[in-house]
């Protein structure tokens, strides 16, 4: 839309799990003159935080990697693509020869905001056939996704609560105000969480700080960390002994272990957990009535719950009680989502499937077990320094930074000096990229299309929001698909010049005949040449997310369907496409092996014993840390943009004033916190926002590295909180990173 020589232009957020709506004004030469939040979006209405308004920053950033570059005589150089290229394989094609496991893989965090990279993203991991596949998700989700997995059968059906309907909502470990939701796709949470107060409703959150979550809720309770899952089974067991467990006729039908659950919660009364989860027995009692007693109630947990030593069990535990109370899969409870496209269990005859299969490989030098295809990172620095056959040798990362984002992560600093090779896909030369003998621009995100594939898929609101990209693309700059494509021609054998135009027809082929393939397909008559002939002229992620698009539970099935869904009518509705409201899904949605909700999988079963015998620990007098999450940051790839990190210091380490007092610390000095793994140093700010015994640094810091070429971040570092985290540390069922409750010693700097 144009006007006085400006233009408008509309697109998702793609800095964070809200995928809020955008309006951006630009000029003449297509310069940003501002971004402001898109009142007419059908989920955002209007809703913006400030990482939606640093776009623009971002896009305009000096220290933007723009060109290839390649390590020469020890130090970054610019070069062309080809040349990056015969390098990459040059060095690379001999190490796959040998060993293809030698080659690992790491994914970070923006790829799940990428369309490119998640279609890609798995056609180059493929190619490299290698085991040592690694990405943030296990320092953060996996744990809520093993959990579902092994409840309703795939790691992508997972319960959300349904906020906008919901009259109790129970939160754990989770700041969804400064998260802004997180496998909750909720833009404006705030908003929501007010709503629901205002009619009537209540809102608990559980967490070892005062949040801004807590601040707006009608009770907060500190709890010890690392204790939600002791918590959550005390709830169960007063659900069960004050026979208030009523999932009622419907759920109970297709549950499969009600009995053995009540046998599993009998050892955790309140007052066995109370000692050790800090919260009297009494209130957890009067919580549990209360859940139970709401018309409409939903439990939640997040990152709080899934980094720490019990991660699966309080995932799982978050799930049985809502069922126990009656709200899974229904309206104001905990829902499941029916994104537009790219939802496992959307396809193929409802209500069963293969289950969840896990432990198919193993990390060699620990014997940590696979979980949907990656190995746990925290065993990637061992991996590469343990010699041996398999040891890694090369290292390939896309959009990651785990130098910062990674337990030990001073360990994993050196290990990747030990690499014969290196190879990242960034935007940045950051503490990680800058040990890379090769590292490949990526454009801005206002030179990319977005679609929101994977964060769809957890959304409070059935949506669906294309957006074309804001710039043209730039020849000299390609989209990450065609690099990652290039890359996967190398793993391939292809050599440096491999046909990206052949390999990307090859890609839509094997999707169209994986579709045609599927049991109740809307298009298995048709052929995949025809098919592939009515995608036409689009190529790349445009032509694969068309496909799922259309034959997805909504889409127009190639012409089945005459008001269906399709990418040309997201490309018609700048402003997104409302579906409607969350509806019940199950048993459809289950793909279970029994096709029943498996409410006490055996991997559960057996580590609930290691669980119970943590109540012998009783209370606990040890100082221990926590993250916590900052509205204008997400995780640790947007320090470098000077909107979000200006004002007062925000990486100051909380203290509560009687450990301030205890451990002889000013309010604004500096601190030392050390760990078995590292000591950091920290400004002390006290505060009652945390409980006594606790310590919180927010997740993300750590900018002073040599080599790194990010002015602004590198002016304001702060202390990396991941020197101190364990990488033996685990949850013993998932091997997610143990982030919350790590042990720590504490004592001022000058000591």
């Amino acid at each position: 839309m144009l006007t006085n020589g400006h233009r408008t232009a509309y697109r998702t957020c793609p800095l964070c799990e809200a995928t809020c709506g955008l309006e951006l004004e630009l000029d003449a030469k297509d310069r940003v003159l501002s971004i402001r939040g898109d009142k007419a979006d059908v989920f955002s209405r209007g809703f913006i935080c400030p990482k939606g308004s640093a776009l623009k920053a971002l896009h305009e950033d000096p220290d933007r990697v723009s060109t290839p570059l390649i390590r020469d005589k020890g130090e970054l150089r610019p070069a062309s693509w080809d040349e990056a290229f015969k390098l990459i394989d040059r060095r690379l094609s001999p190490i796959l020869a040998q060993d293809r496991n030698a080659v690992a893989v790491y994914l970070g965090n923006p790829n799940a905001h990428n369309l490119s990279n998640l279609l890609y993203g798995r056609v180059l991991t493929r190619a490299l056939s290698s085991h040592n596949v690694y990405s943030a998700s296990s320092v953060d989700q996996i744990p809520k996704q093993m959990a579902s997995a092994l409840m309703f059968g795939t790691g992508t059906t997972v319960a959300v609560p349904d906020v906008d309907r919901t009259d109790h909502l129970l939160i754990l470990g989770a700041n969804p105000l400064a998260s802004n939701g997180s496998l909750m796709t909720a833009p404006d949470m705030r908003g929501r969480l007010r709503a629901l107060r205002a009619r009537g409703g209540k809102l608990v959150v559980i967490d070892p700080r005062r949040s801004r979550t807590a601040e707006e809720a009608d009770e907060h309770h500190f709890i010890r960390p690392g204790t939600d899952a002791q918590l959550l089974f005390a709830i169960a067991h007063v659900l069960f002994e004050e026979d208030l467990a009523d999932p009622g006729p419907r759920l109970t039908e297709m549950t499969a272990g009600l009995e053995l659950l009540r046998e599993l919660a009998a050892g955790f009364s309140p007052e066995l957990v109370s000692e050790v989860c800090g919260i009297a027995a009494e209130e957890i009692r009067r919580m549990a009535r209360e859940l139970a007693g709401a018309p409409r109630a939903a439990v939640y947990g997040r990152i709080g719950t899934c980094t720490q030593e019990f991660g699966t069990l309080a995932s799982w535990l978050v799930d049985v009680l809502n069922l126990l109370t009656g709200n899974l899969d229904r309206a104001g409870g905990a829902m499941f989502p029916l994104g537009a496209a790219g939802h496992s269990n959307a396809a193929g005859p409802p209500g069963r499937g293969r289950g969840a299969r896990f432990g198919r490989f193993s990390s060699r030098v620990r014997g940590l077990d696979e979980l949907f295809g990656e190995l746990p990172v925290a065993c990637l620095s061992e991996e590469i320094q343990t010699p041996g056959v398999g040891q890694v040798r090369a290292l390939i990362t896309i959009g990651g930074n785990p130098v910062i984002s990674t337990p030990n992560s001073d360990r994993l600093d050196a290990a990747l000096d030990e690499l014969e090779l290196m190879v990242s896909l960034d935007v940045y030369v950051n503490e990680t990229t800058r040990h890379a003998d090769v590292i490949l621009p990526a454009p801005s995100p206002l030179r990319r299309s977005h679609y929101d594939l994977v964060l769809y898929l957890f959304a409070v609101r059935n949506v669906a929001h294309y957006s074309p990209p804001v710039l043209e693309p730039q020849a000299e700059l390609p989209d990450e698909w065609v690099t990652l494509l290039r890359l996967a021609g190398v793993a391939a054998g292809m050599g440096p010049d491999a046909d990206v135009a052949a390999l990307d027809a090859g890609v839509a082929r094997a999707l169209i005949e994986r579709e045609l393939a599927t049991p109740g397909s809307p298009v298995a008559a048709r052929s995949a040449d025809e098919l592939l002939g009515e995608l036409e002229p689009r190529v790349g992620p445009e032509r694969l997310l068309d496909l799922l698009l259309r034959t997805g539970p909504y889409g127009d099935g190639f012409g089945a369907q005459q008001d269906g869904l399709s990418l040309a009518a997201l490309e018609a509705a700048p402003h997104g496409i409302d579906l409607g409201p969350l509806q019940p899904r199950l048993p459809d949605a289950l793909r279970t092996a029994g096709g029943r909700i498996e409410l006490v999988p055996e991997p559960i079963v057996a580590d609930v014993a290691r669980l119970r015998a943590s109540l012998q620990r009783g209370a606990v007098d040890e100082l221990v840390l926590i993250g916590r999450r900052q509205l204008r940051s997400n995780n640790s790839w947007m320090h470098n943009l000077p909107v979000l990190v200006k004002g007062k210091p925000r990486c100051t380490l909380h203290v509560h004033p009687k450990d301030a007092q205890r451990y002889r610390l000013t309010d604004g000095e500096p601190a030392r916190l050390r760990s078995r793994t590292g000591t950091v140093l920290a400004q002390v700010e006290i505060t009652e926002l945390v409980m006594p015994g606790v310590v919180s640094l927010p997740h993300g810091w750590g900018h002073d590295a040599d080599g790194t070429v990010q002015s602004v971040a590198s002016d304001q570092p702060g202390p990396n909180s991941n020197v101190l985290a364990d990488e033996l540390l685990i949850d013993a069922l998932s091997g997610n990173a143990v982030l919350n409750g790590i042990p720590v010693e504490l004592s001022p700097a000058a000591a």
